[in-house]
């Protein structure tokens, strides 16, 4: 027995049914979360001295790492970005 399989969009969270502005919204924070996520990996600190680094609380980035997307902001992550040299570039196109 074959399973079907239904072609989805680039977005997961509009295949999930969230309105086209809150998907590509959610999809923004996922993905500067997966990179804040990438500098505590790569870092090989522990999480109390890369949220010093971070600007932020051991807890709160418990909170990231557990994919915890509702209690960040886009501004928010960005900046945790820029703390730890990581240029994030905007492109606007049209729909």
């Amino acid at each position: 027995m074959n399973p079907e399989w239904e072609e989805g969009s680039e977005n997961v969270f509009k295949d999930l049914g969230f309105s086209e502005t809150e998907a590509e919204h959610l999809m923004i924070r996922s993905r500067l979360m997966l990179e804040v996520e990438r500098f505590v990996e790569r870092s090989k600190l522990s999480q109390r001295e890369a949220a010093k680094i971070l600007g932020i609380t051991q807890p709160r980035l418990n909170d990231l790492l557990q994919g915890k997307i509702q209690k960040f902001s886009i501004d928010s992550l960005v900046k945790m970005l820029s703390k730890v040299g990581v240029h994030v570039d905007v492109h606007v196109s049209a729909a």
